[in-house]
């Protein structure tokens, strides 16, 4: 069972503006780095990036994919399509975390770094502006059918 925060949509969406921001901000601080070509500080920050990544997105993922997702398939097997996709960008993002660990550990730091934190970036907007919505109709479903039982 999910908890409340998953299945609140204003609750929700702050965890996803939060760690989104946060990506943002220090992916930010590694294109500066790269830019002044400190690559020590460049390849620390990408370290803590990546952590950034695999401990508050990738962990909330887990979650709604145990949780959340299994709840709304169950109650909403029309939804299948819409978590399947959603759980693709899970995926996605996942794998390019992985690509990313990989990289740092074989190449160094370098742009290609860059432009897959950037990427991570652009598959987390569009996935929580889906999600939001999903989540945002089911539970206004659920508002509508539990006033009509009143």
């Amino acid at each position: 069972m999910s908890g409340p925060a998953l299945r609140n949509v204003d609750s929700h969406s702050s965890i996803h503006e939060a760690a989104l921001e946060e990506a943002k901000e220090l992916t930010e601080l590694l294109g500066q780095f790269l830019m002044k070509n400190e690559l020590d500080k460049a390849l620390d920050v990408a370290y803590i990036i990546i952590e950034h990544w695999e401990t508050r997105t990738l962990q909330h993922a887990t979650s709604e994919e145990e949780g959340l997702y299994k709840e709304t398939v169950e109650s909403k097997p029309e939804l299948r399509d819409s978590i399947t996709s959603l759980t693709r960008d899970h995926d996605l993002m996942r794998y390019l975390a992985g690509e990313i660990r990989e990289l740092l550990a074989s190449e160094g730091i370098s742009d290609k770094i860059l432009q897959r934190f950037h990427a991570l970036i652009l598959i987390d907007l569009m996935h929580n502006r889906d999600e939001l919505k999903m989540i945002g109709e089911e539970l206004e479903e659920s508002s509508h059918e539990s006033d009509e039982a009143v």
